[in-house]
Order: structure tokens, then C-alpha cells, then sequence
């Protein structure tokens, strides 16, 4: 929730276009109505996606922290998933390496960084935003 706090903080503050939701927030990633995830936290900035029952369409922005029983899940399917489907940014947390893996899925520019816990990390689909880890109790 920590996390979540900081993003709205800085959403809210900026007064910025985008909107931040924590799960269970049901996703449609396609236009198939198949392919329906609950990321942990998302951030849509296009108001146009939101509907009454979640988000049509991919966000820009998804974070998820590990489940210790089903890593690859994160790791491998959802990371397919979400750059298919056209998410900007992917953070992968893992609290029991206190690691984060921070994917920019952005066709022209994918590319993928390791964090501790100790870092200030940048997120990428803003100039300015930085999350301090170190100050996070997760």
C-alpha cells in the first residue's frame, strides 16, 4: 500500500491526466474478452480505457509483487502478456530477494534494469517521478 500511496501522492500533486488503482482491479488487456488480469497495482493515463468495470485496453503502467507460490507466472506470462497487449512500463516485485525488475515495454525502447530494495528508482513513463525503496516498508 506504501507504493500505491507514493504513486497517487505524485499523481495527485501533478495533477496529471493518469489514475492509480490497486487489486483487485480487473483488467482487459484485449479486445477479445478472454484475456482478464487483476495486476496488483495499475496506472492508465488514457480515462478513455476506464469503464464502470475496470480498464479496456492496456495500462501504462503495472506493477506486480511476487507470489512465492507461482513466480513464473509474473515472470514469464504476464510479462508476454503485457508487452503484447502494449503496457509502457512492467515492475516485477520480489520480496523475498528484495528485488525489482523494471521492464520499459515501449516498442522503440524495450529494455529491462535490476533494483534492490535499497535503490531510488526512476519510473519511466514520467520525467520526474522517483520511488525510494529504502523509505518503503514493504
Amino acid at each position: 500500500m506504501e507504493l500505491f500511496a507514493a504513486i497517487h501522492d505524485y499523481i495527485r500533486i501533478s495533477k496529471g491526466p493518469c489514475e492509480v488503482y490497486p487489486a483487485p482491479f480487473a483488467v482487459k488487456l484485449f479486445h477479445d474478452n478472454k484475456t482478464i488480469v487483476e495486476p496488483d497495482i495499475s496506472v492508465i493515463c488514457d480515462p478513455n480505457k476506464l469503464t464502470a468495470r475496470g480498464c479496456t485496453d492496456a495500462p501504462d503502467w503495472i506493477i506486480e509483487i511476487i507470489s512465492p507460490s507461482n513466480p513464473s507466472h509474473d515472470f514469464i506470462l504476464k510479462l508476454h502478456l503485457y508487452a503484447d497487449a502494449g503496457v509502457r512500463e512492467y515492475w516485477i516485485i520480489d520480496p523475498r530477494q528484495e528485488r525489482i525488475l523494471i521492464y520499459n515495454l515501449e516498442l522503440d525502447n524495450f529494455s529491462y534494469e535490476m533494483y534492490t530494495f535499497q535503490d531510488r528508482i526512476k519510473a519511466n513513463i514520467y520525467d520526474d517521478l522517483w520511488i525510494n525503496f529504502k523509505k518503503l516498508n514493504i
